[in-house]
């Protein structure tokens, strides 16, 4: 059995999906701009989420400017957090639970390519603030994933030896085999491993507690 004491989460498509509440201000701001013909629907969200929001802007509008980039996500972010402080996301089955019974031997932490405040809006919304000993995102760092694990880890005295990456996306394997770390794939989020090995890998949240 693997053991490992420092649990490092990616965010979207791993512990929560909320496609439903940020599609609306999507919709909303995309809109007011004039960028999209027809609202977007929360699965027109699956092939963007774990990418960057500008990232994600330019791939729904083609030939997009960067400063209307930065305009349209300023106020996309802006309303973002306030929405996901009210309404929240769709927590994965199980995941409240096994969270809190990982909390009583682990250190759980998380590190996501969100907006700054989005992981807070999260863990406040849920009451998870106790459970987990620090956040990393690039809306606060500007710095890509793989960077913000190494700050983590660098930041809380983490070895690579007990230390694991769980997520749902390429980028997230990529990302913690940048680091030496291992990877548990959450086969249930957004994202498909075009390379790499799926194994461990789960179907479900509460099977983690199988190999930590």
């Amino acid at each position: 059995m693997l053991s490992y004491k420092n649990l490092i989460f990616d965010l979207d498509g791993t512990l929560w999906d909320s496609r439903a509440t940020i599609i609306k201000i999507w919709n909303q701001v995309l809109n007011k701009y004039q960028l999209i013909d027809k609202d977007l629907k929360p699965e027109d969200m699956d092939q963007y989420m774990g990418l960057l929001a500008d990232t994600i802007i330019k791939a729904i509008v083609p030939g997009i400017s960067n400063q209307q980039v930065h305009e349209v996500l300023s106020e996309i972010i802006q309303h973002e957090n306030k929405i996901l402080h009210l309404e929240g996301g769709i927590l994965y089955t199980g995941v409240a639970e096994a969270l809190k019974n990982l909390a009583k031997d682990h250190q759980l932490f998380i590190v996501s390519n969100c907006q700054d405040g989005y992981i807070e809006a999260f863990l406040e919304y849920y009451q998870f603030n106790d459970l987990f000993t620090d956040i990393e995102s690039h809306g606060r760092t500007k710095k890509p994933k793989s960077e913000n694990i190494h700050l983590i880890m660098e930041r809380n005295h983490l070895s690579i030896e007990n230390s694991v990456y769980i997520g749902d996306t390429q980028t997230d394997y990529d990302s913690a085999k940048a680091n030496s770390l291992p990877f548990i794939f959450c086969e249930y989020g957004f994202g498909k491993l075009i390379t790499g090995d799926y194994k461990p890998s789960v179907s479900k949240f509460s099977d983690l507690e199988l190999f930590v």
